[in-house]
């Protein structure tokens, strides 16, 4: 029974830190070392289905990807401003990072931009950037029903994929990378997400002091 449990806990460790990727430049520390601000950028947002509903409506899906990137970089933001005693550097507010991407004429262009052009809009050493794949397997409607049938604080109706990013201003050079996968279910929110997110980069976040 114990070398049963013993592996199923090895198994589980080893799925898990698969589902986790970090990556460092050689030129990490070097950079950061000089940067004072930093900008949020809207974190490009793809939401599939496994299944197609029956009333999908493409248009409403896009709304809520655009509004997903929004609240993402929001809610980002004010994780880190919670914490702005424990970072080396500023974090740009992020309506002001939309103003002026918006007065550039750039807010629904920033796929087709560099790092560095980006950085020298917003006049900051470096950007965070990164996207958010969600991929719905069921309904909320059927979570409910499983949550309400079986109990649990939440069903699990997909799982998502966040990463996040950082690069310099200077150069568009990537120093530094992270991805994580994680179960979504009907109880979480975007603050929620970035919350568990950030947990998990906090021992690995570069601005750290």
């Amino acid at each position: 029974m114990k070398k049963t449990l013993f592996f199923l806990f090895l198994f589980c460790s080893i799925f898990t830190i698969a589902q986790k990727q970090i990556y460092s430049s050689p030129n990490l520390s070097k950079q950061i070392g000089t940067q004072k601000t930093v900008a949020i950028l809207p974190f490009t947002t793809t939401i599939t289905y496994k299944k197609t509903p029956k009333k999908y409506d493409a248009e409403a899906n896009h709304d809520q990807e655009l509004k997903m990137a929004k609240n993402i970089q929001s809610s980002m933001y004010t994780f880190l401003l919670r914490k702005a005693d424990k970072y080396s550097v500023s974090f740009q507010d992020v309506d002001q990072t939309n103003i002026l991407l918006k007065k550039a004429g750039i807010e629904d262009q920033l796929d087709g931009m560099t790092k560095d052009e980006i950085a020298k809009i917003l006049n900051v050493d470096a950007v965070i950037s990164g996207k958010f794949d969600q991929i719905q397997s069921r309904s909320e409607a059927g979570a409910i029903v499983t949550t309400v049938l079986f109990g649990g604080l939440g069903s699990k109706t997909g799982s998502g994929t966040l990463t996040m990013t950082i690069n310099s201003g200077d150069n568009g050079e990537l120093l530094w990378r992270f991805m994580k996968t994680m179960d979504d279910t009907i109880t979480i929110s975007t603050d929620q997400l970035v919350e568990s997110m950030m947990r998990k980069v906090s021992r690995n976040f570069p601005y750290t002091k």
